[in-house]
């Protein structure tokens, strides 16, 4: 029996549904991944390090063909991202890329953007360590890169030093 590809597809969920939707899906039995970013909340009365998703309205989920279906029909779900007319597909090195970003830094903050070509550049050290990326600002020791497939701009501290222009 030959053994369906599976790839990772992004999901548009209900608002503010993203940590409900990934447990309604892991419950389905479907691999999903819900980037959540350690955040410092400041009430009245104190502070609390919450874990908040990293991507407001969107989850990633690893699934073949014949399980979108399924999928679209979980409670939270409106949707899958489209690209040209069809579900668009996330590579297995850009969710990589995302684990070991959020693994690296803390209090990351993120901003829709359009793909926006600037200067591409490879990091020179630290968990990033070769990856090649955009950065579309910096300023002082922050730098903001843009993963190009997906639209988005993630911003983290990292020392200018560190990163070549190509």
């Amino acid at each position: 029996m030959i053994t369906p590809e599976v790839n990772w597809f992004a999901l548009y969920t209900k608002p503010r549904w993203e940590k409900k939707l990934a447990k309604n899906l892991s419950e389905k039995g479907i691999v999903v991944y819900c980037p959540l970013n350690k955040v410092v909340r400041q009430w009245s009365d104190r502070k609390k390090t919450i874990l908040e998703p990293l991507f407001k309205g969107y989850v990633f989920v690893q699934i073949a063909e014949m399980e979108k279906l399924a999928v679209k029909q979980t409670d939270g779900v409106v949707n899958f991202v489209y690209w040209n007319g069809k579900p668009a597909i996330v590579r297995q090195e850009e969710i990589e890329i995302i684990q070991r970003f959020l693994h690296e830094f803390s209090a990351i903050e993120i901003e829709d953007v359009g793909l926006k070509p600037n200067k591409q550049v490879v990091i020179r050290n630290g968990i990033l360590v070769n990856y090649r990326g955009i950065v579309l600002e910096v300023l002082g020791n922050r730098a903001k890169v843009l993963i190009e497939s997906m639209g988005l701009k993630l911003s983290a501290t990292i020392d200018t030093k560190n990163l070549q222009v190509v």
